[in-house]
């Protein structure tokens, strides 16, 4: 038991530089105190004491803003950081070494017996607001994006936005990965979302309007050549800066 809290409070230490003692951890970090509760109340349910098990992490609710059903299986070095509005359902499943952050639902879709709740492997980080909904599978690794509703299986190191949540990029999650790498911890799981249908509009569109600005100025060339004069304020020397307007996009 003891060896648990040890590793529990040294992966505060790692993941959250606001930490600044032992003291100040257990007395004052919620997301602790909802972990040790429910081994607790996880021991009580396996032993049969349904009811007991199930007031004590009534309790705990009350006092973390956490709920974390009796039921449910959490590995050693889980990290609730911040925690308030986390919900974990009975048959969930979080593996060593996750992350969770404030208003994180794993959530289920159905109401029959049996597993309805996800599966977190080993090191996966869920931003704040995420909802994971139903038996799915978070592969080893991944992330899930603040506000994400995954409702699908993630892949093991991908990293996965949106809503409904949509993998990113390959190329893109290599990128943001090093980047993350330099900082020491990808925190809030946050990255840029190259998949967003909004942001693939517009870009859509510059390369469009690039295209049809690279037609025009050969037809005004066409025409000055053949002695026309080009209408008024229509110069061949401007460009359109599709690079700039694409940076300023991203």
């Amino acid at each position: 038991m003891f060896s648990k809290l040890r590793e529990d409070i040294s992966v505060v230490f790692e993941r959250d530089p606001a930490a600044r003692s032992m003291w100040e951890i257990l007395t004052t970090y919620p997301g602790i105190h909802a972990v040790l509760i429910h081994r607790l109340s996880a021991r009580l349910w396996r032993a049969n004491f349904k009811w007991l098990a199930r007031f004590i992490a009534h309790l705990a609710r009350g006092l973390t803003g956490i709920e974390i059903h009796p039921g449910a299986s959490i590995g050693r070095r889980v990290f609730i950081d911040h925690g308030m509005g986390v919900v974990i359902g009975e048959t969930a499943e979080i593996g060593d070494d996750c992350t969770l952050y404030h208003g994180v639902t794993l959530g289920g879709t159905s109401w029959n017996k049996g597993k309805r709740h996800p599966t977190l492997e080993k090191g996966v980080v869920v931003g704040a607001g995420a909802k994971i909904l139903g038996p799915l599978t978070i592969g080893e690794g991944a992330k899930i994006g603040s506000n994400a509703v995954v409702v699908k299986d993630v892949p093991a190191g991908a990293t996965a936005v949106g809503i409904p949540a949509r993998i990113l990029d390959e190329t893109q999650a290599r990128k943001n990965d090093q980047a993350a790498h330099k900082l020491g911890f990808s925190a809030y799981a946050i990255s840029a979302d190259m998949n967003d249908p909004m942001v693939k509009a517009v870009h859509g569109l510059i390369n469009h309007s690039t295209v049809t600005d690279e037609r025009i100025e050969w037809i005004l060339r066409q025409l000055e050549k053949m002695g026309a004069e080009s209408p008024a304020g229509c110069k061949t020397d401007k460009q359109f800066d599709a690079a700039y307007l694409n940076k300023i996009v991203d």
